[in-house]
């Protein structure tokens, strides 16, 4: 190492008492965290891409400054789908620090990756006060039955309203309106029980059927008084 000579001219003076950084909330300890070892924890982050035309949402179970499970959801452009399946298979395994200077392609999955190593190593994560963390899995409980991302889709006009597309319950298939044009419920379809069902061996048209819910008050005894396609009308 070398020091300048202003440097090497100077006095030596004894440093003062030294307690190390101030320990962080990590899986139900506290930890004073000095190397990326030191750090563990679940939490989720959100990015998004340069001109903000689309985002991601960012899970990562970290154990011992290792990344164990990744959950990568993404929404925007086309390409950020491909980035994502790319990122599942490259940052497990990676140190934190080792992902954080990975390109992950996605500036939205960059962005989020910087964000969950802000939060990771101040020790704000979802995981921080439960006793030994989260089990690597614990991920796709966020994802609920099917394994599918919880997506809202809603699209609305000054001159016709709104359209509701995509519920966290799935795909909407109509709109119940209540005798003031409003809207007072609606009919879904759970995509992912279906898809369920039909591996297991149900008819597409059966599992179809038995998939269907309704959410507010969509029937007619209810105080519905027309139904439409909010795709079609």
């Amino acid at each position: 190492m070398q020091y300048t000579k202003e440097v090497e001219e100077m006095v030596c003076v004894a440093k003062g008492p030294n307690h190390g950084p101030a320990p962080i909330p990590e899986e139900g300890k506290w930890v004073q965290a000095k190397e990326i070892k030191d750090i563990s924890g679940l939490t989720h982050g959100i990015g998004w891409c340069a001109p903000q035309q689309g985002g991601c949402k960012l899970t990562l179970n970290i154990k011992q400054g290792i990344i164990e499970e990744a959950l990568v959801e993404t929404i925007g452009c086309s390409g950020m789908t491909h980035s994502a399946a790319m990122a599942s298979e490259v940052l497990p395994g990676k140190t934190i620090l080792e992902a954080l200077n990975t390109d992950l392609v996605c500036d939205a999955i960059n962005t989020a990756m910087r964000e969950l190593f802000l939060q990771i190593v101040y020790g704000r994560s979802q995981s921080a006060f439960s006793d030994d963390g989260l089990r690597i899995g614990a991920g796709l409980e966020d994802l609920g039955k099917g394994l599918r991302s919880q997506v809202g889709t809603m699209y609305g006009t000054k001159a016709k309203g709104t359209r509701y597309l995509e519920m966290a319950e799935g795909y909407v298939l109509k709109m119940a309106l209540d005798k003031d044009n409003q809207v007072c419920g609606y009919q879904f379809l759970s995509l992912g029980k279906m898809m369920d069902a039909i591996k297991k061996g149900m008819s597409p048209n059966e599992a179809y059927e038995k998939n269907i819910g309704t959410y507010g008050r969509f029937k007619e005894e209810d105080g519905a008084v027309a139904w439409i396609d909010p795709r079609k009308q």
